[in-house]
Formats: structure tokens, sequence, C-alpha cells
């Protein structure tokens, strides 16, 4: 007869009714604990919507940098096309300017010979093809008698005084000016005369004069 030890009863985790197969099974299989982590996909799939984010960010702000870049060249490359034109036009002008100038004697030979009527024939026609051509390269004279002097186009080389003039005036014109453009390359040299010393006082004594008795008197 088999003694029994009261209080312990051995369970079994194969259920009632069990083959040896499934008892071996259950064994086997370890076992599962609550609230167990969630799998390791879960969690990178939470964490791929952030760091597309901050990629998309960093894409952006380089495409930010390169563009201010290339509107920085553009800009450094139309003022060096500015400045290469300008640079262009320049020399340009100051060649002209140059040729130009070696032909002055010519031109003041020519202008000599028609004040004195000596400009006839062929040399006439050389003549005024050869003013045609500088007049066309831009050229031009200046200078006239009777004209206020301006010391900025005129080069005053005789002077004296005049009882019919209000102002400094060019009284002659002893060698014409040249210009190109705005740009003088040879002042009129000129003959100046300037009013009687005392003749502006008396002029406007008389007028005052004149004011005080209504004006001057008519014939």
């Amino acid at each position: 007869m088999t003694e029994e030890t009261p209080g312990f009863e051995e369970k079994s985790d194969v259920p009632s009714g069990a083959t040896p197969d499934d008892a071996a099974e259950a064994a086997d299989t370890p076992p599962t604990e609550e609230g167990a982590a969630a799998p390791a996909g879960d969690a990178n799939q939470k964490d791929q919507p952030a760091g597309l984010t901050a990629e998309l960010d960093q894409t952006r702000t380089a495409l930010a940098e390169r563009t201010a870049d290339l509107q920085r060249l553009q800009a450094e490359y139309q003022n060096y096309r500015r400045r290469v034109e300008r640079d262009r036009v320049a020399v340009k002008e100051v060649a002209v300017a140059n040729l130009l100038t070696e032909l002055l004697p010519v031109l003041d030979d020519i202008g000599r010979a028609r004040e004195h009527g000596e400009l006839v024939g062929g040399f006439k026609s050389v003549a005024e093809s050869l003013e045609t051509t500088v007049a066309k390269m831009g050229l031009q004279q200046f200078g006239k008698e009777g004209e206020p002097f301006d010391p900025t186009v005129h080069e005053a080389l005789m002077h004296s005084y005049a009882p019919d003039v209000t102002e400094t005036t060019c009284v002659a014109i002893l060698q014409p000016g040249y210009r190109i453009g705005e740009r003088t390359i040879r002042p009129a040299r000129v003959a100046v005369a300037e009013p009687q010393p005392g003749a502006a006082s008396a002029a406007k004594e008389e007028q005052s004069a004149d004011e005080e008795n209504g004006g001057p008197e008519e014939g």
C-alpha cells in the first residue's frame, strides 16, 4: 500500500487528455510574458517620418544656398560685362580723340586756305572730304565771335577793352576749338574784350537818372 504525502499535489502543464506528443511540444515552447515589448519594426516605422522631415529640411537649405550662389554669380557676371563694355567704349573714344588731335593742324591749314580764297580745285575736294570724314567720327568745331567768354572752353590769347560790350566777350577767333561729344580736345583760342573801366558804373547811373525822371525822353 502506497503512502501519499498530504498537502502536495503534482500539477502537470499538459491538459488532461493530451497525448504524449502534445506534452513534448508544450515542454519545448518557451513561456510568454505579459506586456512584452512590441516588435522593433513598429518603432522604426514611427521614427521614419521624423528622419524624412530632417532630410527634407537639409535638402531645402542646400537648395537655397546654391540658388543664392547662382544669383550672386549672375550679378557679378553682369557687372563684369558692363565694366568691359564701358572700358571698351572709353578706349575707343581715347583712340579716336588721339587720332583727331593729330589732324587738327591740317584742319587749321584748310581753314586758313579757305579764308584766303586758296581752297580751289582738287585741294578743295580733298579738304572737304577730310572735313566730312572727321565730322562723321564725332569731331565738332566751336567758337564764334560775339559769344561770351567761357574759360572752360575758351583760351584768351589777346585782351582789350571795348565800350560796346557789357561782359567779357570773344571778339575774334584766332583758332577754332574742337570737341567730341562733351569732351573738349582743344579750346578755342580767342581775343577777348572787356567793358571799359567805369563804363558799367556810368551806365548804372544813367539808368537810375532815367528812372527818376520817368524814363528816357523820346525824340
